[in-house]
């Protein structure tokens, strides 16, 4: 039984599957919530499921990117429910997730899929995966321009999502782009993605596993470097 955090955007969610299937899952969608909420969603779903935490055998955490806060927050909490329960730490790559999520419904509309999250101006985070979910274009911090993803586009219909897709509109109006608003992380995602990870033993080291930050945190003109 694998209990999966989400708080690498705005949405804050728990999951809870078993055996690779989702039993109990609940989410807000609250910017700056995700201190106060999660340890309250995770009770909720242990509750939903009648499940009590001596019963789970890992705990999955969205890695990132995103925000530095909420992925500070979800690590912290399942790094803390992994060494007072001594079970296994999962981590899924978040926009791998995302990309899980559009290809279980919209696979056959586009041949690559980029899910986009705002890292603020016109910078996202990003990634480009094809219909197996195989790695196109690796996760980076990207400057969305006019000359965006060109040479791609000219040879594959891609479809961008996420909650950085709407403000790169513009900038991409190449024929063959396809934008889809509205598509925001979810627990289950992680959930599913992390089971393969579980039947694999691929667990994260408790001591030093740290979010995938992407890049570095600028706190009060401060800079936290963050791993590379």
């Amino acid at each position: 039984m694998i209990l999966s955090l989400e708080t690498a955007t705005k949405v804050c969610a728990v999951a809870l599957h078993n055996n690779g299937n989702l039993i109990a899952e609940t989410h807000l969608a609250i910017e700056q919530s995700h201190s106060s909420s999660l340890t309250v969603l995770i009770e909720e779903v242990l509750k939903q499921a009648s499940v009590n935490r001596q019963d789970l055998q890992a705990v999955a955490v969205s890695a990132g990117p995103g925000s530095y806060t909420g992925l500070r927050i979800g690590v912290a909490v399942s790094k803390g429910l992994c060494f007072a329960l001594q079970i296994p730490l999962l981590s899924v790559n978040t926009l791998e997730a995302l990309a899980w999520q559009v290809l279980q419904s919209r696979q056959a509309e586009a041949d690559l899929f980029c899910p986009m999250l705002d890292a603020r101006r016109m910078e996202v985070y990003c990634a480009v995966f094809d219909k197996q979910r195989h790695t196109i274009s690796p996760t980076e911090a990207k400057i969305i321009d006019q000359e965006s993803f060109l040479t791609i586009l000219d040879t594959h219909k891609i479809m961008f999502f996420g909650d950085g897709a709407m403000k790169c509109q513009p900038l991409i109006p190449h024929p063959n782009a396809m934008f889809i608003a509205d598509i925001l992380p979810t627990a289950h995602a992680v959930g599913t993605l992390a089971q393969l990870k579980f039947q694999a033993h691929a667990y994260e080291n408790l001591a030093y596993f740290e979010p995938f930050y992407l890049k570095d945190f600028v706190n009060n003109s401060k800079i936290i470097q963050t791993p590379q």
